[in-house]
């Protein structure tokens, strides 16, 4: 998914010479081919991602369209100022492509890991939030982000990631994907997670427990009307998100379906109010937290049985 979407730049760059990219310490060879191609075009800054951020701002300001790339805690956390007054205040056109986003860097612990990044994001006012589930809907996202007028965070997952996306679908930014028609529950996840998803609701299915997919690859603008009409035919809406559940995808479920006249149940399924406190990798992070495809059909198992017992201690 990286290489792709870094790979885009270079394409996107061949087409339209408002194309900028700028990288903050990335390895050697990173875009070469660009770097070669379009020098004037091409800056690879230092650890210095407040200032690589401001440069985009300037760079905007002055009619360039700039992707930028570093990893995600560092743009969340060293340059959130940056991107708040510099970027979101001025409404600029500055696309930055996260790398390792949720517990990707894990072998690298707390300070590496984009748990809050989301939540932190979509708190802005004027940014766009995107996390496609795979390197093919990366490529559908980064056709569509030369023309988006507001300043857009995407987050990058680690590479490799399994394909569950469809061009059948289509794609849009700020409109969900209806991935599967809704039964008695109705997942609604973000990124990689749709793969965990997926897998889960075909475990549910075992057990006769139908369920829909809802894959909402732009967290804000978040598509609240596909939302709310796919909600209002279920019980039970459960969110999955590689992140903290405090403020993230969930929090934004909660806020749209909220503001309707029949709320459902709902179960957000993602990282508690904490830093995570291990190193392993991204999948050993996955089991630690629930994360995992069975490990969330059991979640909606539980809480589906729980609340019929409920309705059979209360009749």
């Amino acid at each position: 998914m990286r290489q792709t979407a870094i790979q885009m730049v270079h394409e996107l760059a061949k087409r339209d010479s408002r194309v900028v990219f700028l990288g903050s310490d990335l390895g050697p060879g990173i875009l070469e081919a660009m770097r070669l191609e379009f020098p004037e075009r091409y800056f690879m800054e230092g650890v210095s991602e407040a200032n690589f951020v401001g440069m985009s701002a300037g760079l905007a300001m002055e009619g360039f369209i700039p992707y930028l790339n570093t990893i995600a805690p560092f743009f969340t956390r060293r340059a959130f100022e940056q991107i708040a007054v510099d970027l979101c205040l001025h409404h600029l056109p500055v696309r930055m492509l996260s790398s390792g986003g949720g517990l990707v860097y894990a072998p690298l612990g707390p300070t590496h890991l984009a748990i809050e990044d989301m939540a932190a994001m979509r708190a802005l006012p004027n940014m766009t939030v995107v996390a496609v589930c795979d390197a093919p809907e990366m490529r559908r996202l980064m056709e569509q982000s030369l023309t988006w007028p507001d300043p857009m965070y995407i987050r990058l997952a680690k590479g490799g990631d399994p394909v569950v996306s469809d061009p059948a679908r289509g794609f849009t930014i700020g409109k969900g994907i209806l991935v599967r028609e809704p039964g008695t529950v109705l997942f609604v996840s973000t990124g990689v997670m749709l793969g965990q998803v997926i897998q889960a609701a075909d475990l549910l299915a075992e057990s006769n427990t139908r369920c829909g997919i809802l894959h909402m690859h732009t967290i804000k603008p978040l598509d609240t009307d596909l939302l709310s009409e796919v909600a209002a035919e279920v019980s039970l809406v459960v969110t999955v998100e590689e992140g903290i559940r405090a403020g993230g995808l969930g929090s934004a479920v909660l806020e749209a379906l909220s503001e309707g006249t029949n709320m459902p149940r709902v179960l957000r399924i993602g990282l508690p109010d904490e830093f995570p406190h291990e190193y392993g990798s991204q999948d050993t992070m996955f089991d630690t937290y629930g994360l995992k495809g069975p490990q969330i059909a059991k979640s909606v198992s539980s809480e589906l049985a729980s609340n019929s017992r409920s309705i059979k201690l209360t009749a």
